[in-house]
């Protein structure tokens, strides 16, 4: 059983030709991120960059056999996500485009705000960041230090982000901080990198390095009023409730990331080792076959968010299990070609590095099985129904 109609059915077939143009770059981008400035102009690259932004905004994608793809759903997300993870992840993550920013835009911005973030990203190519984790309290809302202090026209903020992707070449970006106390006094507000105050480094990484995980440094960096998230919405639909809705949207594309590293060191086995003995003929194909269990997980959690966003503990099973999965594959890719398979191969070493970095992105495994339990505890897992066989 799968999700995927006839409809993305046609996108899946266009991003697989799309990623064709992707391969070439993997090693380039992975030694360069910076790089990624002169693809501009690829269909990949292209859509990613307004992927997220709806119709009313002004958003006219090309055609794809007559339809238009807006990346409105997570579904649809995750299906990009595989397929241009599979290609190249670190020409991936390094486009610039809304994403995760774009998605918590989507869901507690009013409509001028909308219409400015929106407007720009149609203008030209733009990075965002969506910064909420923190040296000493990674993700934990509890601990967060950030502040934003109120003056006659909105705030000053102050405070230190860390692990940001594409921070430090974002021109946009969506940042959470303390205004007051307790768990709804976080607001997130809207952030202009260029304005005086703020200052983002990228920080060096094993894998994924296309997506310039940073760090962000903020002095005094002027928030107008216009510019609070949220403002129009309840205190309880805030802060905390914002990234948890952000994070449930998300978490199925970022599973599907790990699909599409997984995929791409099976197939690079198929194309590159030549006839298979029987015993690693069988280990590809149980490879092969966890791969698509994996889709099909994916594919249900974000079912399961587009329905209702509260619902994130399948994507948490997702991401747990596709994280595991991404690392499985690509070490047992480089077992295909013996010892010095890394040395010898280094897309199969840049795939494995990318692998590794998956456990991190968006939440350790940890993070996701604390998911999965409140899951269960609120009545969301059927106690009768055959185990996930999460491990």
């Amino acid at each position: 059983m799968t999700h995927v109609d006839a409809r993305l059915a046609v996108l899946r077939a266009r991003l697989r030709e799309w990623g064709e143009q992707l391969r070439p770059l993997a090693l380039e981008i992975d030694r360069d991120p910076e790089a990624i400035r002169h693809h501009f102009d690829l269909p990949a690259v292209r859509h990613l960059a307004t992927m997220g932004i709806p119709a009313a905004y002004g958003h006219e994608p090309e055609k794809i056999d007559g339809h238009r793809f807006y990346g409105d759903s997570a579904l649809e997300r995750a299906v990009v996500m595989e397929e241009l993870a599979c290609a190249d992840v670190g020409t991936l993550v390094a486009s610039p485009g809304p994403l995760l920013a774009g998605v918590a835009v989507g869901l507690f911005a009013d409509e001028a705000q909308k219409k400015w973030f929106y407007g720009r990203m149609l203008s030209e190519p733009l990075w965002t960041c969506f910064a909420l984790t923190e040296p000493d309290g990674g993700s934990d809302a509890a601990a967060l230090r950030s502040t934003l202090t109120r003056t006659a026209d909105g705030a000053l903020l102050s405070g230190e982000k860390r692990y940001v992707g594409n921070a430090s070449r974002a021109q946009l970006g969506v940042v959470f901080a303390r205004s007051g106390p307790g768990p709804l006094g976080i607001s997130a507000v809207l952030v202009d990198t260029t304005d005086p105050g703020f200052r983002a480094a990228p920080l060096d990484m094993i894998g994924l390095r296309g997506a310039r995980i940073s760090s962000i440094a903020m002095d005094g960096v002027a928030v107008p009023e216009e510019h609070f998230l949220g403002r129009h919405l309840p205190a309880t639909r805030r802060g905390v409730w914002a990234f948890v809705q952000t994070f449930n949207l998300l978490r199925p594309g970022v599973a599907a990331i790990s699909v599409g590293i997984a995929r791409a060191a099976l197939e690079y086995v198929a194309d590159h080792r030549g006839t298979l003995r029987a015993a690693e003929r069988e280990r590809l194909d149980d490879l092969v076959r966890r791969v698509d269990a994996a889709r099909l997980l994916v594919h249900h959690a974000a079912a399961a968010v587009d329905a209702r966003g509260t619902d994130g503990h399948l994507a948490s099973a997702a991401k747990l299990r596709t994280a595991r999965l991404a690392e499985d594959a690509t070490l047992a890719a480089c077992s295909f070609f013996g010892p010095g398979a890394r040395l010898d191969h280094p897309l199969l070493d840049k795939l494995a590095r990318d692998a590794r970095a998956m456990e991190f992105l968006e939440g350790t495994a940890n993070m996701q099985r604390l998911t999965l339990f409140q899951g269960l505890l609120g009545g969301k897992i059927d106690r009768a129904a055959p185990p996930l066989a999460v491990r």
